[in-house]
């Protein structure tokens, strides 16, 4: 029993080892990138908030996008590098697959962007730009998918952050440096156009994608480029699922904004999209823990599935996961006014704080369900994760049809947090009968109804009332301390 606890612990310490620098690699560039929420929306840049609305609404065709392009090939390889004896092979079919699918894509998107402009209602000089940003992005794919599977999160982490500092100085120097020396008479002028600063913003990502690029070419030295039709289809055969999953995602995720835009009309549709988008930030939090779990914890599961009694390490993982997810849910929503006007910097911007407490959770449940899908992911059930994510996706969509008339962005977040909660029900239910997990539903329902009526008490309640909201934080706090104590000593003394 001794050896058994051992091993556990030491597979929790290799995870928790990972989901830190997993997180270093997620956390502390978003952190950086949170720079660009009150830049964005300074009095300076885009204090209207339609502005930042048809930034939102690009962004949000950049997340469908980048999941087609993936296909889910990445799920893939990491279920593939696990499986197979020859991993060469595996590399290199994924990553051929991945050239030709992407490369594909680039030359149809060129021929046509002006049609895709006028389709999507976007202008085409912004639709030139995302397309060779996604064409740079699908080629790291597998290069980081490569590194994450071979256990090299520092290296994962070091080409992360590179790309968001790049990222954020080029947006300061368009926005910030160009425009005032275009102001002040000097040479840039010619350079820096009046109302270009959405140009500039998609010019910044797009160097930054080439940089990333460029760090990851030696993997694209140290491959065979072999390609195994065979291994392929077997690929594809689990790639589509996930696909079928990740473009219900992106829906879930943020097809909001573009029904926001086709639903209301066009005088307040833009305007409701950018107080949306804005506040919608101050869920980061929650989204920046759930990510850097789940990066830490996808290769956990897959390398460790064969492990003994690998099911009881799964459970705490998801206690953990719930334990600290709570803490987190509480203390933004409580801090949520002080935060407020350090990342969202215009007041016209804070009419839609309303959907803040609803956002966090939404996002919690999604990290819920991404720790729940353990089950079909080691079972080669990914057909199962389309099929939750479609049913997620029809409730986003169906909420959002009809109540954004009446609602307008309160009826999106309420209904993504509806949908998230129904995957996260759904994958438990699947999963109990085809891969049964000993949760401790107990405890982990304790932490979300405590946390969850804390919020909602604080938010809707003790508004700004700090002395409250610290005081129930604290409380809830100690409860979490005292039932995990033992646990977390085991943890911190390996």
């Amino acid at each position: 029993m001794g050896q058994i606890n051992s091993f556990r612990l030491s597979g929790f310490k290799s995870l928790f080892k990972q989901t830190f620098i997993y997180g270093l690699a997620t956390v502390l560039p978003r952190m950086l990138s949170f720079l660009l929420v009150p830049l964005y929306t300074s009095e300076a840049v885009l204090a209207n908030p339609a502005e930042y609305g048809k930034v939102s609404v690009i962004f949000s065709y950049f997340v469908l996008f980048n999941v087609i392009l993936a296909y889910g090939m990445e799920t893939a390889f990491f279920r593939f590098f696990n499986k197979e004896e020859d991993k060469d092979n595996v590399v290199s079919t994924s990553t051929i697959s991945l050239i030709i699918s992407s490369l594909g894509f680039f030359i149809l998107a060129l021929v046509f962007q002006n049609q895709i402009a006028n389709f999507i209602s976007i202008d085409v000089k912004y639709i030139n730009l995302v397309i060779w940003i996604l064409l740079l992005d699908a080629l790291v794919i597998i290069p980081f998918a490569w590194l994450r599977a071979n256990e090299k999160p520092m290296r994962y982490a070091i080409i992360k952050i590179l790309n968001v500092v790049i990222n954020i100085g080029l947006n300061l120097f368009f926005l910030l440096t160009l425009k005032g020396l275009a102001q002040n008479g000097n040479l840039f002028e010619s350079i820096y156009k009046p109302n270009f600063e959405i140009s500039y913003i998609f010019i910044a990502n797009l160097v930054a994608s080439g940089v990333t690029l460029l760090a990851m070419l030696s993997f694209y030295t140290k491959i065979n480029y072999r390609f195994d039709k065979k291994l392929w289809k077997q690929m594809m055969k689990y790639a589509i699922p996930v696909l079928i999953a990740g473009i219900a995602f992106s829906i879930n995720e943020t097809f909001d904004r573009i029904l926001l835009k086709e639903l209301l009309p066009a005088d307040v549709a833009e305007n409701d999209i950018g107080m949306y988008s804005a506040c919608y930030k101050l869920a980061l939090f929650m989204t920046l823990f759930a990510t850097a779990y789940r990066l830490g914890i996808e290769p956990y599961f897959f390398s460790h599935a064969k492990t003994k009694n690998p099911q009881k390490n799964y459970a705490n993982i998801l206690e953990f996961f719930v334990a600290f997810g709570s803490i987190i849910l509480l203390a933004v929503v409580v801090f949520a006014d002080i935060l407020k006007p350090f990342i969202i910097r215009s007041e016209a911007y804070w009419e839609a704080m309303w959907i803040v407490p609803i956002i966090l959770l939404a996002n919690f449940c999604l990290g819920i369900y991404h720790n729940l899908s353990v089950w079909y992911k080691i079972t080669d059930r990914t057909k199962f994760g389309a099929y939750i994510s479609v049913v997620g996706a029809i409730v986003t969509l169906a909420i959002n049809f009809i109540f954004i008339e009446t609602y307008s962005y309160k009826a999106s977040a309420v209904a993504t947090l509806i949908a998230y909660a129904v995957m996260m029900l759904l994958s438990y239910y699947f999963g109990r009968k085809y891969y049964p997990i000993p949760y401790n539903l107990k405890k982990i329902g304790l932490y979300l109804f405590i946390s969850i009526s804390l919020s909602a008490l604080s938010f809707y309640g003790y508004r700004e009332n700090y002395v409250v909201g610290i005081a129930m934080l604290i409380v809830f706090l100690g409860l979490v301390i005292v039932l995990e104590k033992n646990q977390l000593k085991q943890v911190l003394k390996r």
